[in-house]
């Protein structure tokens, strides 16, 4: 597009000069693309990076890993923490899209560590995800700088926050106490991403999260507001209707495809 623009020339001026000003044609500038384009981008690519593992592609199409990180607004050049990554499937993605300019802390708990082998250590194996650091660390033990980080994603987490288990497996986990060291360590306009198993509306999330594994989406948005994050949006890219709310996430019947909800909190600006 061509716009016509007046052009003053100041020598006429100077001069006393009646004549009218000229116009000409100016092309217009090619600002580039956009941000939403360039996030796009950065997400198709990471998805369809041909390193990654054949075992993530194949969990692929039920988590909507892209669909997701789009959603959260995840950027080349972010720096991120993915909470309780587990295995690292999201780890692996992330340090994909925010490339040589971000990093990705890749956090887990000793109970987690333990139950995953040697599944960590191959996935980072000969510097494959260079931007990517480890953190084994409990929960209440994290200890982040301010305004560290531009976004922190927490899948399948949440509920975490509120399991008992009985034998000591699992440890108790100060969920407020966690909420403001997240906040804290998010800069300004920050994002906090979360994804979880939903729960009935009202159930109680000690028992939902011991038992069934899952969380009333409205409790996470309460402890999150609580906390000071401001919820920007809800995505149904993982919802599933025919989930009951009550089966344990693990059963065959609903594994990798139980009703999920997925929330953008952001820290104000």
């Amino acid at each position: 597009m061509k716009v016509q623009v007046p052009v003053l020339v100041a020598l006429t001026l100077l001069l006393g000069c009646g004549a009218a000003p000229e116009e000409t044609e100016v092309p217009a500038i090619d600002e580039g693309p956009s941000l939403e384009e360039i996030v796009a981008e950065a997400v198709a690519d990471a998805m369809s990076d041909p390193m990654r593992p054949e075992a993530d592609l194949a969990d692929d199409a039920n988590r909507k890993p892209g669909e997701v990180l789009l959603f959260f607004g995840i950027a080349p050049g972010m720096r991120v923490l993915d909470l309780l990554a587990g295995g690292g499937y999201y780890t692996e993605i992330l340090s994909k899209i925010v490339g040589g300019e971000g990093s990705v802390i890749f956090h887990n708990n000793e109970p987690y560590r333990a139950s995953l082998g040697d599944a960590l250590a191959e996935r980072t194996a000969e510097g494959r995800l260079s931007n990517v650091s480890s953190l084994d660390v409990e929960v209440d033990d994290l200890s982040l700088e301010p305004g560290e980080f531009d976004a922190v994603v927490f899948v399948l987490g949440f509920h975490d926050l509120y399991y008992a288990a009985e034998d000591g497996s699992w440890p108790d986990i100060d969920e407020t106490a966690l909420l403001a060291t997240l906040y804290e360590a998010l800069a300004p306009g920050g994002v906090f991403g979360v994804v979880d198993h939903a729960a009935m509306a009202g159930a109680d999330p000690e028992a939902s999260g011991s038992g069934p594994h899952r969380i009333d989406e409205a409790v996470v948005r309460r402890d999150a507001e609580t906390a000071g994050f401001v919820l920007e949006a809800s995505s149904s890219i993982l919802r599933n209707p025919d989930d009951d709310l009550t089966i344990v996430v693990f059963d065959d019947s609903i594994r990798r495809r139980s009703d999920r909800f997925v929330l953008r909190f952001r820290k104000p600006a």
